[in-house]
């Protein structure tokens, strides 16, 4: 692959180390084809396994003013079966339709610029798209249990349906507002971020890839569907969603700005299908042999906005498939990772309640780090030394140093990351505490499935097997420098990412 650069490529179509041959088709065809795919299928019916009832009442209120989709994980307008559900069900009560989010910083380490930007930026092109489709977007402020069922009584509507999320936090919320929600309001709960529903795909915890590959499969053909559009609502809500001053809501959060925006990815749904753009045009063809290489633009880069829902899972699996007859073996290899192994995260996490903690790993895991925890470690650094890349090991801190500037570390250089810090740290514990808080901290798709898993299996083994036992790792997967020298040049990526020295 040549190493020159495409001729003016803009930033949302650029990874964070992307060096990329020049792209062939006009900008923005994919969003054309997009567009034409949904009205071709404005029939396309919503299949009821997507739902659950999470109350007992299932029949809309009558005499209501409107439904509420309330909008957690999935923060887009088009492609959003939560969204299209709730206007469905809202067509045919025929009554208006409102869109709200429910707005809380956490006072934390983790509350930083980079991931409130991404957020409240995505979320007012949001509110945008609503009011062309005659939505009313309202955002709140404060936690969902005590801004909601006020909210929900106060605007008179009679049903709420919203997306899904495994994580301790979204559920508890859930949780909250289903207690204190009239109780002849129907809460409907609509998996928008999975294209098997996780709880379909399978109802416990699975061991590994293998295992639920097959379930997944099976069922892609009734999922893996097409979308209707989110048509303009014809039915006019009477009360108007208040404005929202979304510079002056950013500028006044109470927010670590130290973090700051990467100017590689731009927030929103249109910037998603930009960067969706240009995998399928440039970096797919490449996926499948060097995926691998930090030093190759071969990754989709899709993550951030699929974490945030800006970007839906189902529609990058329908482009890849559709796009990519020319991709080689590269379509299989990234339908694997993008659907059966973040499908598996979502699993994970919701049926394992420790999904974060050592104690969440299997048996033989929390068995073998028992036994080596006490081993002597060659280096022991501190949460302060591994965050400002102050180690011996030059790749590790590259590794460390792209993912504080660019919010986003080459993946296959996340499991060598995080196997150093176990094995730099007085314990498991401790390791893994570290791990999560640097993932959450600075990558802009941290705070997810996909990163509890990733620093799981690096540290504790979920999702692997038992290999050859040695110190402080125990039988938990071992990686190396050396390993790494064989795999790619790198040379080349320290030299890149070499921290600035105070």
């Amino acid at each position: 692959m040549s190493d020159k650069k495409r001729k003016a490529p803009s930033a949302a179509e650029q990874g964070p180390s992307a060096k990329q041959p020049k792209e062939e088709k006009a900008a923005g065809w994919l969003e054309s084809q997009v567009k034409q795919q949904r009205e071709e299928k404005k029939d396309m019916k919503f299949n009821k396994k997507r739902q659950r009832f999470l109350t007992d009442s299932q029949k809309m209120k009558q005499g209501s003013e409107g439904v509420l989709y309330w909008m957690l994980r999935d923060q887009r307008v088009q492609d959003n079966w939560a969204l299209i559900r709730a206007q469905q069900l809202a067509a045919k009560e025929e009554v208006p339709l409102h869109v709200c989010y429910c707005l809380l910083v956490p006072k934390s380490e983790l509350s930083t610029l980079r991931h409130y930007a991404f957020l409240l930026k995505g979320l007012e092109q949001v509110a945008k798209a609503c009011k062309k489709l005659n939505i009313q977007f309202h955002l709140l402020h404060g936690a969902p249990g005590e801004v909601l069922p006020g909210f929900v009584s106060d605007q008179g509507f009679g049903a709420v349906v919203t997306d899904f999320s495994p994580l301790r936090e979204p559920q508890q919320w859930l949780n909250a507002v289903k207690k204190k929600l009239s109780k002849d309001i129907p809460l409907i709960q609509v998996d928008a971020h999975n294209i098997v529903p996780c709880w379909v795909a399978s109802p416990k915890l699975e061991y590994s890839a293998r295992t639920i590959r097959g379930k997944i499969t099976n069922l892609l053909p009734e999922f893996l569907t097409d979308f209707p559009p989110v048509e303009k609502h014809a039915h006019t809500a009477t009360r108007t969603a208040k404005p929202v001053d979304w510079e002056q809501t950013l500028s006044s959060l109470d927010v670590d700005r130290t973090v700051g925006e990467p100017e590689w990815a731009k927030p929103g749904s249109k910037a998603g299908m930009a960067m969706l753009e240009s995998f399928i045009d440039v970096r797919l063809k490449l996926f499948a042999t060097q995926r691998n290489d930090p030093n190759m633009a071969a990754l989709s880069q899709l993550s951030p906005w699929i974490r945030f829902g800006q970007l839906s899972a189902q529609r990058v699996a329908l482009q890849v498939r559709r796009c990519g007859k020319n991709a080689g073996e590269s379509v299989a290899a990234f339908i694997e990772e993008l659907v059966v192994r973040r499908e598996l995260t979502d699993n994970f996490c919701y049926y394992n309640e420790k999904y974060d903690q050592v104690e969440g790993a299997y048996e033989w895991a929390q068995k073998t780090l028992k036994d080596h925890a006490k081993d002597k470690r060659e280096y022991i650094y501190t949460r302060e030394q591994l965050e400002n890349a102050k180690t011996h090991d030059k790749l590790w801190n590259g590794a460390q140093y792209q993912m504080v500037t660019e919010g986003k570390m080459h993946g296959f250089l996340r499991m060598y990351w995080a196997k150093k810090i176990l094995e730099w740290t007085r314990s498991p514990e401790e390791a893994l505490s570290i791990a999560l808080y640097l993932n959450d901290r600075y990558e802009l798709d941290g705070q997810d499935p996909n990163g509890f898993v990733g620093c799981m299996w690096s540290i504790c083994g979920i999702h692997d097997q038992g290999w050859a036992e040695r110190a402080v790792f125990g039988k938990i997967r071992y990686m190396n420098y050396k390993g790494c020298l064989r795999k790619f040049d790198v040379a080349r990526f320290e030299r890149k990412y070499r921290p600035k020295t105070a």
